[in-house]
């Protein structure tokens, strides 16, 4: 396989396409259950988060609340 023949062919589609693609890839690495390893930094902070979130469980947003914060800065 060419890669770059492969990623000019993927430029060519349209975004809504693109999409699909890589949700498409995205859940065929899930399937596989084949994850990259984590470095010692995401580790840390994973951790950090974990933390985090034993210390004050109350202190969260939901999807809803974020996207609605995302939205609101748009």
């Amino acid at each position: 396989m060419d890669i770059a023949t492969t990623l000019n062919e993927i430029t060519a589609l349209s975004v809504e396409e693109r999409i699909v693609l890589v949700q498409a890839i995205w859940d065929s690495i899930a399937a596989e259950q084949a994850y990259p390893n984590l470095t010692e930094a995401q580790k840390d902070e994973l951790d950090r988060r974990i933390d985090h979130y034993k210390n004050d469980p109350d202190n969260i947003l939901t999807w809803g609340e974020i996207k609605a914060s995302v939205k609101k800065k748009i």
